[in-house]
């Protein structure tokens, strides 16, 4: 999440579509009437053209547990390579949870354990990660314990934290990137009493939107090239190329996830129309924040509000992205919201209070970390505190149950990055001298960390002791070593 100021700073960076007439202009906009739907027109794709907003968009199956006992739920997940329909009339090799991109959705609970068997049938090591989870070092899945090919490993998840929309990803050290960026990933969503009780749309008008960028060939085959964001410019929703969505005249919960390796998108609906924003990575916020465009980095998540009662049935609105790099006609809309008429009585509302977070302790420690990477033409590596990953090396110590402020900071003058840390949730107390945006005032495990800008969080470790990664979720990047170890102890 941003402010204007700090989106407008990022252009030079990572470029906005100029051919919607600016940031500046986009962002000032409010209330404008819907526009007519303009045509679709056909991306040019190396392998042909597609016109955008003819597929329909897939839901992820939920996985069903294998097994149900008083305390915990049991799973069964294979991976392994499947070749599925990405672009109509063609085939892709992925890599998949269960055959599926993205993978099929555990849906958890608070307090009650879940317990996942994962199988690798693919050819090379895998590692779990459940991102935003709270759990033992042998189950967080991270770096160098890996499941063999061939072989499974059992990951335990206690869920003893509050209700939040998680996902599941590759994390093998050296290859978490390329995993990512081939399919390995799936949704992971914990629920708890406070959410449940809330008026918020729910079953099929609380919708998950996995969004990706892919480089397919003339053969629609995923292209691998690290740091490759330029050529990354075919935009999937769930696995479906810019996609269209038939939704009633009512309002819908949208949890969006950002699951690729480098881009950012900043997601404003054609009209400029209102989103509130309920959530972020770590569940939902306080208070609902009322939005014309959110930003995502990628690993974040933020959960969104919209209520298309505003719109005539009949009527279509684009969800654009207004942040390249691409060209504007392959990276400037994701998907479309197709409205018909609501079949019922909508029911669910947006309270003014979401829920109350505790109240932030004192720190007693205060840290300072680096980001920062090789510019363009000089390198091709990246660093935390000047130091490539070794995963043999423990970078940070933390005593058990403190509170820490940490002040990130990019290193680099134009490239952005993000930083997430694996066990906890934090806080974000404020960005260079002023305060965090409304929309990252809730629990996060991911924030942006823009070129110049330093980022200042808070964290408590009162959970698991162990060893625990903390790095760049642009995950290129921490493939190419911007990663550092902490031990809890």
């Amino acid at each position: 999440m941003s402010t204007r100021r700090q989106l407008l700073r990022l252009t030079a960076a990572s470029g906005v579509i100029g051919a919607t007439g600016g940031l500046a202009s986009l962002v000032e906009r409010s209330g404008a009437a819907p526009a007519a739907a303009a045509p679709p027109v056909p991306v040019r794709l190396a392998g042909g053209t597609l016109t955008p907003f003819t597929v329909p968009l897939t839901v992820p199956q939920t996985l069903r547990p294998v097994l149900r006992t008083a305390t915990t739920d049991y799973y069964s997940v294979t991976m392994h390579r499947r070749r599925l329909e990405i672009l109509p009339g063609t085939r892709t090799e992925v890599y998949t949870y269960n055959g599926d991109l993205p993978g099929p959705t555990i849906r958890a609970t608070s307090g009650r354990r879940v317990v996942v068997r994962q199988r690798n049938r693919l050819g090379m090591p895998t590692a779990v990660h459940l991102h935003g989870g709270a759990t033992a070092p042998g189950d967080d899945g991270s770096g160098t314990a890996t499941i063999p090919p061939g072989g499974e490993r059992v990951y335990t998840y206690p869920n003893q934290q509050p209700h939040a929309t998680l996902w599941m990803h590759d994390h093998t050290h050296h290859m978490e990137a390329e995993h990512l960026y081939r399919g390995l990933a799936s949704l992971y969503l914990l629920s708890d009493r406070t959410e449940a009780a809330l008026p918020l749309p729910r079953g099929q008008f609380d919708v998950p939107l996995v969004l990706r960028d892919a480089h397919l060939d003339a053969d629609a085959q995923l292209v691998w090239n690290m740091d490759d964001a330029d050529n990354r410019t075919t935009l999937l929703v769930n696995g479906r190329p810019w996609p269209r969505f038939e939704v009633q005249a009512r309002r819908y919960r949208f949890r969006l996830v950002n699951s690729s390796n480098l881009r950012f998108f900043l997601l404003q609906l054609a009209d400029a129309g209102e989103m509130t924003v309920i959530g972020s990575d770590g569940g939902l916020l306080e208070a609902p924040v009322t939005v014309p465009y959110v930003l995502l980095s990628p690993g974040e998540r933020v959960e969104i509000v919209v209520d298309f009662s505003r719109y005539q049935p009949g009527t279509s609105v684009v969800l654009h992205n207004l942040m390249g790099p691409g060209p504007f006609e392959q990276v400037g809309s994701v998907m479309r919201f197709d409205v018909v008429p609501a079949r019922g009585r909508d029911r669910s509302s947006v309270p003014q209070k979401l829920r109350t977070l505790p109240p932030l302790p004192t720190p007693t420690v205060r840290r300072t970390v680096e980001l920062r990477m090789d510019e363009f033409g000089t390198g091709h590596q990246a660093y935390i505190d000047g130091k490539v990953f070794d995963p043999a090396r423990i970078d940070t110590t933390i005593a058990w149950g403190s509170t820490e402020e940490w002040t990130v900071t990019n290193g680099n003058v134009f490239m952005p990055h993000n930083f997430h840390m694996h066990l906890v949730q934090f806080r974000v107390l404020g960005r260079g001298d002023g305060p965090p945006d409304p929309t990252e005032s809730g629990l996060k495990d991911t924030v942006v960390v823009w070129p110049g800008q330093p980022v200042r969080l808070q964290a408590t470790f009162d959970t698991w002791r162990g060893v625990y990664p903390y790095h760049c979720h642009m995950v290129d990047h921490s493939a190419m070593g911007m990663m550092a170890q902490m031990k809890i102890v």
